[in-house]
C-alpha cells in the first residue's frame, strides 16, 4: 500500500507544532497546556524566558546596550511622557554594595552588564521649572504609577531583545530593600526611584535556568466579569508542578501556596518594604 510522505511544508508545520507544545508544557505543565494558536520566533523567545543567577564574565556583544535601549524605547509609554530612565552601573564597589542591599545576590557583581531601571519624574519636574510652569500632576500617586508602569514595560522590551540574541537575565526587585541608599549610591535626584535592577550576560554552563511554570490560564483569564470561582483544584495541580520544579532546580522545596504563606502573611516577608510610602516621600514623591 502506498504511503505518502509528508511534504517539506508539512514537516515544518509538525516541527513548529511540537516546539510550541513543548514550550507550553514547560510554562504550564503537561496537564494545563492551553489551545495552540499563532506561533513564531518572537513568541518562542518570550515563552522561553527564565531567570539566570550565574553569569560568565564574557562581555556582551558590542552595542548590545544601545540595541536594548532602542527596544525599550519602542515600548508603550503613557501619553508619551516617557517617565523612565535607566542607569548602567560599572563601578564594582557600587555593585558590591547594591548586591548587599539585595540580599547578597552575587550575580549583580559578576554579570557583565548591570542596569538599574528608574521610575523618573525628575525630568518632567525640571522641564516644568525651565518653562516656569510647574507640572501639578507630578504630585499625585497616579503619575508615580505611570512612571513605574513605563519602566516595567520598557525593561521587558529590553529583556526580550537581549534574549533574542542569546543573552540571559534576571531582574533584581530587592533593590527596593533600601531605595534611599540606592539613590545615594547612584546620585539620583529627587523624584527618581531605582525601581528594579537587571543583570544581563551569558549564563554559566552550570547555572540552573529551567523555565518556571506559571498558574494555569484558567486561573488568570476572566471574560466580561471577574470570576472568583473555585480554583482549589487548579492551585493544587500548580503546587505539585512547582514543587517538582523546585526539587529539580535545587531550590528551597515548597509549593506555591507555601511561598504565599511565607511572603504574603508576615510583614517581614516584605524585606522592610512595608515602609515604602514613607521612603518614597523622602525621595521627593508627594503621592497625593
Amino acid at each position: 500500500m502506498f504511503r505518502r510522505h509528508p511534504t517539506p511544508e508539512e514537516n515544518v508545520t509538525m516541527t513548529t507544532n511540537n516546539a510550541q507544545r513543548d514550550a507550553l508544557a514547560q510554562r504550564y505543565g503537561a496537564n494545563h497546556i492551553p489551545p495552540m494558536g499563532p506561533w513564531n520566533d518572537v513568541i518562542a523567545t518570550m515563552m522561553n524566558h527564565r531567570s539566570t543567577r550565574g553569569f560568565l564574565p564574557d562581555a556582551v556583544p558590542e552595542n548590545t546596550l544601545e540595541t536594548m535601549i532602542a527596544a525599550a524605547q519602542s515600548a508603550a509609554t503613557s501619553s508619551n511622557l516617557q517617565t523612565w530612565s535607566v542607569l548602567v552601573v560599572h563601578d564594582p564597589e557600587v555593585r558590591k554594595e547594591i548586591a548587599g542591599i539585595a540580599n547578597n545576590q552575587k550575580h549583580i557583581i559578576e554579570c557583565p552588564l548591570f542596569m538599574v531601571w528608574l521610575a523618573d519624574l525628575s525630568r518632567l519636574n525640571r522641564i516644568g521649572g525651565e518653562l516656569a510652569k510647574p507640572f501639578q500632576t507630578l504630585e499625585y500617586l497616579e503619575t508615580y504609577m505611570v512612571a513605574l508602569v513605563d519602566a516595567a514595560l520598557a525593561a521587558q522590551n529590553a529583556v526580550t531583545a537581549a534574549e533574542s540574541i542569546g543573552l540571559a537575565n534576571v531582574y533584581i526587585g530587592a533593590l527596593r530593600n533600601n531605595p534611599q541608599r540606592v539613590a545615594e549610591l547612584l546620585g539620583l535626584p529627587p523624584m527618581v526611584l531605582g525601581a528594579f535592577g537587571l543583570c544581563i550576560g551569558y549564563p554559566k554552563p552550570e547555572a540552573k535556568t529551567e523555565v518556571k511554570p506559571r498558574l494555569p490560564q484558567g486561573v488568570i483569564v476572566h471574560h466580561d466579569k471577574y470570576n472568583v470561582g473555585d480554583i482549589a483544584a487548579q492551585r493544587a495541580d500548580y503546587d505539585a508542578t512547582l514543587l517538582e520544579f523546585s526539587k529539580r532546580n535545587e531550590m528551597a522545596a515548597g509549593t506555591w501556596t507555601d511561598r504565599l504563606v511565607d511572603r504574603a502573611i508576615p510583614v517581614k516577608g516584605m524585606g522592610g518594604r512595608h515602609r515604602m510610602a514613607g521612603w518614597l516621600r523622602s525621595l521627593g514623591f508627594p503621592l497625593k
